[in-house]
């Protein structure tokens, strides 16, 4: 007991020591790995990627873990992962290129391309701009339409069109609204003005000239990919591996899997200007257009609390950090969720891949490796993200525990469950059917999601307790409406992950 006591005193000792040293890069060299490896067994990630650049090399580049539960196959610098919304700093980049070769304006109304394109206030569908797709300033909420659109058989062509389908929360230009469907519209111009689907002026354009050998744009050549991570989610509190999700329809916005080495390409091309070498790939006033601020994001709080601002320009988030300017993004797709942050006056670029989706970690890392290098005090961000998240989990796990309590109490809903089966019908998404299920339940499916299934569980009354064969859509409750004894709508809510207000269907039939 004493050498343990010795040992636990020794441990202590050490990261006391540590957290105090003048010479931050000690992290790196020598608590780095141990940091990392801790932090995936704390928060149960398999696989984890990591680059820093700065000064135009590379100071630190690994894989940690495993590319799928189950498996030994090791992460290397070279193994994909979904950087999600990473891809949509590639999109504004490819049109802000465009624009400084001449081939359109940021500036040029969206019906220049598209004269069938509307919003639900005509005004604003007339007079939205490519860079009003790009930075997210069209009255929509953040993530608005999403559940219609993620994952789902639309295509790109139908997205775009059902846009005119979404009830502005706010007034066109007034605040920032994050639109998935809004960067998908922006890259589908690339096509009408460089003749190239969005994919293949992505490899041609970007990932040829950079060497990003390894990179891909579309979701659908991942599984194809020899060398790839395999997304993963918490099933009723197990870590799952889980199918990728089909997001080609709305590639733009999400779709890209990259390596760390081939990031690595990328972040050193913006941090140099556009520049490789002696090389101009991409122009400088293209990198420079990307980062002007086009629009106030809101209220943000940091654990660290330094952030005075947080802007948006064209597919970066714009914030400040101990007296630098920042440009970054997050990723977060089925399974996946990842950073990429600049620190421009530093040449610092650090980029952060995971293949789980419910952790913080990837955020965390982000802002311990920025504070080596900016040399600011050890924070541990990684226990203080995952103390967060623990309590976050454990009201989200109590609230669960009482609705699998209501269940089990076999309470019967009213009217009869018999009358809840038929087809309802919502103006954006369109239909879904309920069909009887065993006992009570029942089962809900949707047209544009054929793969996915609820099961719905009565809690009494007219309310269900709602089960998605997905895990990342969630587990809630659905209120029924009745009017005269009849069933006449149903509420249906997924994951804030997908989208934050829900959706009333309408009984047709």
């Amino acid at each position: 007991m004493r050498r343990v006591v010795l040992i636990i005193g020794c441990i202590c000792l050490a990261i006391n020591v540590f957290a105090q040293r003048a010479d931050r890069s000690s992290f790196i060299r020598d608590s780095l790995d141990v940091y990392i490896n801790r932090a995936m067994t704390t928060w149960r990630i398999p696989g984890v990627a990591v680059c820093v650049v700065k000064d135009n090399q590379v100071v630190l580049m690994k894989g940690y873990g495993i590319k799928e539960m189950g498996l030994n196959e090791r992460v290397d610098e070279n193994t994909l992962f979904m950087i999600g919304s990473n891809t949509k700093a590639f999109t504004a980049t490819a049109l802000a290129t465009l624009a400084d070769a001449g081939n359109l304006s940021l500036d040029d109304k969206v019906t220049k391309y598209f004269p069938w394109f509307k919003l639900d206030d005509k005004a604003a569908g007339e007079m939205a701009t490519v860079r009003d797709l790009l930075c997210h300033r069209l009255g929509l909420k953040t993530f608005q339409g999403d559940f219609t659109f993620y994952n789902s058989d639309l295509t790109r062509l139908q997205i775009t069109q059902k846009m005119s389908q979404l009830k502005a929360a706010y007034p066109f230009r007034t605040k920032w609204g994050y639109a998935n469907s809004a960067f998908l519209t922006a890259g589908e111009i690339i096509p009408r003005v460089s003749g190239k689907s969005w994919e293949a002026y992505l490899k041609d354009n970007i990932f040829a000239p950079l060497g990003m050998s390894n990179t891909i744009a579309l979701t659908a050549e991942m599984p194809k990919s020899i060398n790839r991570t395999v997304p993963h989610t918490f099933m009723d509190e197990r870590l799952s591996p889980v199918p990728y999700g089909q997001l080609d329809n709305m590639a733009p916005a999400m779709s890209i899997s990259s390596s760390v080495n081939d990031m690595s390409k990328w972040v050193m091309m913006l941090l140099n200007n556009g520049k490789v070498g002696t090389k101009q790939v991409i122009p400088a006033a293209a990198i420079a257009a990307t980062r002007a601020p086009q629009d106030v994001v809101g209220t943000v709080r940091r654990l660290n609390g330094q952030t005075n601002y947080s802007l948006y320009g064209l597919g970066w988030h714009l914030e400040d950090y101990a007296g630098h300017n920042l440009v970054m993004h997050d990723g977060g797709v089925t399974g996946y969720v990842s950073s990429v942050a600049l620190v421009p006056d530093e040449r610092l670029g650090i980029i952060v891949l995971t293949n789980t989706d419910q952790n913080e970690f990837y955020e965390a890392l982000k802002w311990e490796l920025m504070d080596v290098f900016l040399k600011l005090p050890f924070r541990n961000y990684s226990e203080q993200y995952l103390a967060r998240a623990k309590n976050e989990k454990a009201v989200q796990q109590q609230a669960d525990r009482k609705l699998r309590d209501s269940v089990a109490l076999n309470l019967q809903p009213v009217p009869f469950v018999s009358n809840y089966t038929g087809t309802y019908q919502n103006e954006l998404y369109g239909n879904l059917t309920i069909t009887r299920g065993l006992n009570n339940d029942l089962e809900m499916r949707f047209e544009h999601h054929p793969r996915m299934f609820v099961k719905l569980q009565p809690l009494g009354g007219t309310r269900f307790y709602a089960t998605f064969s997905d895990p990342i859509y969630g587990k809630t409750v659905f209120p029924f409406t009745i009017q005269n004894g009849k069933v006449v709508s149903v509420r249906v809510k997924v994951d804030d992950f997908i989208e934050s207000d829900p959706y009333e269907f309408r009984k047709i039939n």
